[in-house]
């Protein structure tokens, strides 16, 4: 009986702050969609930026003096490396392939003699694609016997970790100022519903009636608020990404492809941003009445 009661009256204090709560509402809704496409864009940036990343090699040549069995032992030194994922021999031969696919020159016939040692094409892991973590390996390859030289895109690795922190920051002052607004918004309207209910309030306060019996019809009232703004969001979400993957051409709609995962959390934080808005509110009412 006092569950029905309790969540009865949460719905009706929602129903007599309509404006208020249809506000709260679309405030919710806005902030989750905004900060629902922001994530979908910054994982997917994210995604990119690291399938970048894994893309860039370390190619460590070798000297000319340098024989086979040494090759071996060098490849196999380089192997047992933290932060190497794969390593790959390119032979003189292959070097000079590679350039006539690369320039449409043979480079044996402009020279009459193959210039181009061989070397090894170095990939890293994903957890050491870092600036840092490159020049660390860098400093490692140089120190083995029968290494003339490194190279690696360092300017490339650089420019994809700071846009990977700018993602990273922006995304995250975002959802705070976003989820602020919302948060903010409910509280007014649980304080609007707790100022229309004062006298009923001080009623069963008087009757001695709990401390939650009376606070828990407004922590409802807000996190009903967060859920059905919540909900709309992510319907809302879910129908641009359909949208969106039916504007562009198929290679590109893999883009619009949103994990399940985004949906429910979307609505979770919904009604947590619902819970931290009554909460407020309530506690505000709670410091005001023992005043």
């Amino acid at each position: 009986m006092k569950i029905a009661y309790i969540f009865r009256e949460g719905v009706a204090g929602l129903r007599r702050s309509m404006l208020a709560s249809f506000s709260s509402v679309i405030t919710i809704a806005i902030s989750l969609l905004l900060i629902g496409m922001f994530s979908i864009i910054s994982l997917k940036t994210s995604s990119l930026i690291e399938s970048v990343r894994h893309e860039v090699e370390f190619e460590a040549f070798l000297s000319d003096s340098v024989t086979p069995e040494q090759e071996s032992d060098i490849k196999r030194q380089i192997s047992a490396m933290a932060e190497v994922d794969s390593v790959e021999y390119v032979s003189k031969e292959d070097a000079a392939r590679i350039f006539k696919e690369e320039f449409g020159e043979d480079i044996g016939a402009v020279l009459d003699f193959n210039p181009l040692p061989p070397s090894f094409k170095i990939r890293l892991k994903n957890e050491f694609n870092t600036p840092a973590r490159a020049e660390e390996l860098k400093l490692k390859l140089s120190a083995l016997n029968g290494i003339d030289r490194i190279s690696y895109r360092k300017e490339l690795l650089e420019f994809l970790d700071a846009r990977a922190k700018l993602f990273s920051r922006v995304s995250l002052i975002l959802g705070i100022l976003l989820a602020a607004a919302s948060v903010y918004f409910i509280s007014n309207t649980i304080r609007l519903m707790i100022h229309e209910k004062r006298k009923h309030i001080e009623t069963l306060e008087l009757v001695g009636a709990s401390p939650w019996f009376v606070r828990t019809p407004f922590f409802i009232g807000g996190m009903l608020q967060g859920l059905t703004g919540g909900v709309l969001a992510a319907v809302l979400l879910y129908a641009l990404t359909v949208w969106g993957a039916d504007m562009v051409s198929p290679g590109l709609a893999g883009f619009f492809s949103v994990p399940l995962i985004i949906y429910i959390l979307t609505v979770a934080f919904g009604i947590c941003m619902g819970a931290l808005g009554s909460l407020a509110a309530v506690r505000s009412f709670i410091r005001k009445s023992r005043a």
